[in-house]
């Protein structure tokens, strides 16, 4: 698959170099500012819930 990529890219070495850094950049920037603030909601993987309720440890305040 990568060496599919880098056939494929235009220009000398340092070109595809640039490409393929400015491609993961931009993939990136959409995973962090679109993908993944869509899912959060949908996965919440900071909540301590397991069969649907939270533990008591969870919803505890400490002190």
């Amino acid at each position: 698959m990568y060496a599919w990529l880098w056939r494929h890219l235009p220009g000398t070495w340092p070109a595809k170099a640039g490409v393929a850094v400015a491609i993961v950049a931009v993939l990136a920037a959409v995973l962090w500012w679109g993908v993944f603030p869509w899912l959060e909601p949908k996965v919440q993987l900071d909540h301590g819930v397991v069969d649907g309720t939270p533990s008591p440890t969870s919803t505890a305040k400490p002190g």
